[in-house]
């Protein structure tokens, strides 16, 4: 009888085991810390899956609130404790949510610098009002001696693409605008844009749309951007086939969130997946478009590997009649022309060698550079998607501090 309780103890232990488990490069430090939390993720992805499929509620909801529920649990500092004396408000801008932090007073006189940012989550996931997007404009306003304005836009399920770029881009304008600067003692020489993964497609999105504006008196400075998500056209880019498994930002979960986003029917995940909508018979897309992100040509050799281009002949027209925003300049920022590109601001790029989105980071930096902007790119050789802001409890790695250090120190000395 006792033998029952110890087969039962061994076979959840390595079935446990084998569901934490997930082989990673070498060069990962921390990977059992890096394995734990992608676990705990999929298992709050599965649940909340399972809710959905009952009826109970939409499975986004549903990881949200976990999440919610998580940081909470965890949380044993507050912001306030973390970053002592930053001022928090909580605002609309164009009747769009923001958070607003202000640096500590310091007696001085002389204007500050100005941050807007945009968090990440896949358009679905992610707000600025706790956890460590919380402590990371804290640390940016208190560091900087910047104003700092985090967006709560509109998410995932509850509205689609372009509401979420229109939310920033309205929080952005009114921003920028001279009564507001005033208000916050902002240098309207030394604004920045910045976010990172969606967010930093919606930072250089909003970017690339304020730098063409002519009727904006006040324009970004300098646009700092975070492991961006920036093209459709391509998810067999070297990085996507390199780190298709890697935790925390899968290949199939990327193009999941670029799905739901865009308001494409998931089942036609298969196509995309398959490079069928980017087929070279598919007269919308010109070859100077494509020229716009061929990664042949646009990344450094070290990066193409001995990785192949899949290119299609013939494909499936279905899906940009479906969802013609796959090509919609406003979604997919790499596909914006040199003369847009060429006005831009100049730009830190922040991409990581064990991430899905490295090379859409690297063909844009080149794509800047060529235009003319002055561009960093810094990229992190042990670097994977999410490290930036990985600097609080209970998501705290090394590689976070330094990488977000690595970013504090660039808008130190470049706006």
């Amino acid at each position: 009888m006792r033998v029952l309780p110890l087969v039962v103890t061994v076979l959840l232990t390595v079935g446990v085991a084998y569901f934490i488990y997930t082989p990673l490069p070498n060069a990962i430090q921390e990977p059992w810390r890096l394995m734990m939390m992608d676990a705990g993720f999929r298992a709050i992805s599965h649940l909340a899956t399972l809710k959905h499929w009952l009826g109970f509620e939409h499975y986004i909801r549903s990881i949200r609130q976990s999440i919610a529920s998580f940081e909470s649990w965890h949380q044993s500092e507050s912001g306030d404790d973390v970053v002592p004396g930053v001022k928090v408000s909580d605002v609309t801008f164009a009747g769009v949510p923001v958070r607003v932090y202000e640096p500590p007073p310091g007696g001085q006189d002389h204007l500050r610098r100005g941050v807007i940012y945009f968090h990440g989550g896949g358009w679905a996931l992610g707000t600025t009002k706790r956890g460590s997007y919380d402590i990371c404009n804290r640390m940016i306003s208190d560091e900087l001696n910047a104003v700092v304005v985090s967006v709560e836009y509109r998410m995932y399920p509850e509205v689609l693409f372009p509401v979420p770029y229109l939310d920033c881009l309205a929080a952005a304008k009114h921003f920028l605008s001279p009564e507001v600067l005033a208000k916050y003692r902002i240098d309207p020489k030394r604004v920045a844009v910045s976010g990172d993964s969606a967010g930093g497609n919606l930072a250089a999105a909003v970017a690339q749309e304020i730098s063409t504006d002519d009727n904006m008196s006040v324009k970004f400075s300098a646009q700092a951007l975070i492991y961006p998500v920036l093209q459709t056209m391509d998810f067999s880019t070297p990085s996507y086939l390199q780190n298709q498994y890697m935790p925390i930002l899968s290949r199939l979960l990327m193009v999941q969130f670029w799905m739901q986003y865009l308001g494409a029917d998931l089942a036609l995940q298969p196509q995309l997946l398959a490079n069928n909508h980017s087929a070279l018979q598919n007269t919308k897309i010109t070859p100077e478009l494509r020229s716009r992100l061929d990664w042949t040509a646009l990344l450094p050799e070290k990066h193409k590997k001995n990785y192949k281009p899949l290119i299609v002949e013939k494909g499936s027209q279905r899906v940009l009649k479906e969802v013609p925003a796959l090509l919609d300049v406003r979604a997919t920022p790499l596909l914006a022309g040199p003369e847009v590109l060429a006005k831009c601001p100049r730009a830190y790029i922040l991409t990581c060698e064990y991430d899905v989105l490295r090379d859409d980071g690297l063909m844009y930096v080149r794509r800047l550079q060529d235009a003319g902007v002055m561009v960093t790119n810094d990229h992190i050789e042990d670097g994977f998607h999410g490290c930036f802001s990985m600097i609080a409890p209970p998501t705290e790695f090394d590689i976070g501090t330094r990488v977000f250090r690595g970013y504090v120190n660039w808008m130190q000395n470049n706006f």
